[in-house]
């Protein structure tokens, strides 16, 4: 398993990027399918309330999921460049006093290799909606998601030489781009490449369609 950029054949699946964003994933999430095959059910295992840890079963999935994900990043990531990066978690939807917090993107950070510089730099000043919860009407702007970021100032040293920003899925990039932007302003010059677990792909409408009498 390796790396694929995102790159203009694909760039308007996450029209939020530019073009001079350096973004890779490894795998593809088929949004809307539930979990059907493999990658879609170890990012709904991961995305586990943990909330509902005690009421609803399944959380060992969650962990298992954590593991095999840094397990994978750890033989696709160059260790050259890890030995230098910082990795950067892009936080929750939710803030560290709600119930549903969770962390699992630092984990699995951390679970790439030992020694590792990861810093969760970006926190979230308020709750938000997540992502994958949310109506499309509902997401927040990038712009909103800026005014919610802030940066913990006893985490920015030493400065980074090359950053990683890290999160599960790649939607429209939304995240990534309010990320970029605060980290950018905070430490300009800075090499920033986004790295995901997946990214999602949307259905083709047609499959299945008989278009023979059409087209």
């Amino acid at each position: 398993m390796g790396f694929t950029k995102v790159d203009d054949l694909i760039l308007g699946d996450h029209y939020a990027l530019t073009a001079e964003d350096n973004c890779i994933f490894l795998r593809e999430y088929k949004a809307g399918a539930g979990y059907e095959g493999e990658t879609n059910s170890l990012i709904m295992n991961l995305k586990k309330k943990p909330s509902e840890r005690q009421t609803k079963g399944g959380w060992h999935y969650k962990g298992r999921a954590i593991r095999q994900f840094s397990n994978e990043l750890a033989t696709s990531l160059n260790p050259k460049w890890l030995d230098e990066a910082t990795l950067i978690p892009i936080p929750g939807s939710k803030a560290h006093d709600h119930p549903d917090y969770d962390d699992r993107i630092e984990q699995i950070c951390r679970g790439i290799r030992d020694g590792l510089d990861v810093r969760s730099i970006v926190k979230q000043s308020a709750s938000m909606e997540a992502s994958h919860t949310a109506g499309d009407g509902n997401r927040a702007s990038v712009e909103e998601l800026i005014a919610n970021y802030q940066i913990d100032e006893t985490l920015t040293g030493p400065t980074p030489v090359n950053i990683g920003i890290f999160d599960d899925v790649l939607t429209v990039g939304r995240h990534y781009r309010a990320m970029h932007a605060v980290l950018s302003q905070r430490f300009p010059g800075v090499p920033i490449t986004g790295i995901f677990v997946a990214r999602t792909i949307h259905p083709n409408p047609f499959e299945g369609i008989d278009l023979s009498g059409v087209l």
